[in-house]
């Protein structure tokens, strides 16, 4: 089921809105949970239905979070989606923070990724015992 098939159906099962929006039923009752996503309406026999904007909303936090955004940005870019009084401003502000930490972030991989290759680099592989990588970790952090 697409995202239009979604619109045209009053309401939709969780598996129904899983499908729809590419986020796992475990997680649409997590997001439920945590209250990202307002608590479905329940039939008689408790079961969830769910409509359209329930399926937009769901998209917005997977694609927010497939761009890294932990959970309590993506609660605030949610307030502020649904905010349509809402300053740009705001949101850019977010988003640049959210670079900001991305890059340091890969930053300290690329230092990390070089100590390791030096440390390999050091390393003769062969089948003596000795290991100048062993050696550094037994060093412990600097």
């Amino acid at each position: 089921m697409d995202f239009t098939d979604a619109e045209h159906l009053s309401r939709l099962t969780i598996g129904q809105a899983a499908r729809a929006s590419g986020v796992s039923a475990k997680m649409i009752r997590h997001y439920e949970q945590l209250g990202l996503l307002p608590p479905a309406p329940r039939t008689e026999s408790g079961y969830r239905l769910y409509d359209a904007g329930d399926v937009r909303t769901l998209r917005f936090i997977l694609r927010a979070r497939s761009l890294g955004f932990p959970l309590e940005r993506v609660r605030e870019l949610l307030g502020l989606w649904r905010d349509r009084s809402r300053p740009s401003a705001r949101v850019k502000a977010l988003a640049m923070e959210h670079v900001r930490e991305i890059e340091a972030k890969a930053d300290e991989l690329q230092s990390i990724g070089r100590a390791l290759r030096h440390l390999a680099e050091q390393c003769h592989g062969d089948e003596r015992p000795d290991c100048p990588i062993l050696d550094d970790l037994e060093e412990g952090p600097r």
